[in-house]
């Protein structure tokens, strides 16, 4: 060991005071970002919204709506420098975790096509392609497809 104290990984429930720290994660890493009001009303609703922190500082986020035994990953994401070191993988586990713990059988999530890490890492997760939404995302030029993705649950009691 080199000495240097490496902080763990802490995922704590989205408050309206991580909103801004979340906005600015997010709109790092899109070219067409949720919005701080997205956010919020993400809250407001009561979807299952949680922040991925180390030391204090969020490096990313998740978003579920769930509604009865389904889930819907609305969002997610981890700040690019701290990507390529398992945080995702850990964040999205935690997502499908949360949600089968609170009755959901199967989760959903849309992709865009082109963006190949979140689809292997989907895909590493068991996800499998359902289907496809014709212009879902805003493009520089025009829509962009998306690809749905869903998955089966482990149950929980």
């Amino acid at each position: 060991m080199n000495g240097v104290a490496v902080l763990p990984l802490e995922f704590f429930p989205m408050a309206v005071a991580d909103l801004d720290a979340v906005t600015a994660v997010e709109a790092a890493l899109q070219d067409f970002p949720w919005t701080r009001g997205n956010f919020a009303d993400s809250l407001h609703a009561g979807y299952s919204a949680w922040i991925a922190s180390i030391g204090g500082e969020v490096i990313g986020f998740s978003v579920v709506m769930q509604v009865l035994d389904e889930a819907h990953l609305l969002n997610i994401g981890i700040a690019s420098q701290h990507q390529g070191h398992g945080f995702g993988a850990r964040l999205l586990r935690q997502a499908m975790t949360n949600a089968a713990q609170n009755g959901a059988h199967r989760m959903f999530l849309e992709v865009r096509p082109g963006n190949a890490r979140a689809v292997a890492l989907y895909r590493h997760f068991g996800f499998h392609e359902i289907g496809r939404r014709k212009d879902y995302y805003p493009a520089h030029q025009g829509r962009e497809d998306a690809l749905v993705f869903e998955k089966e649950l482990p149950v929980c009691r």
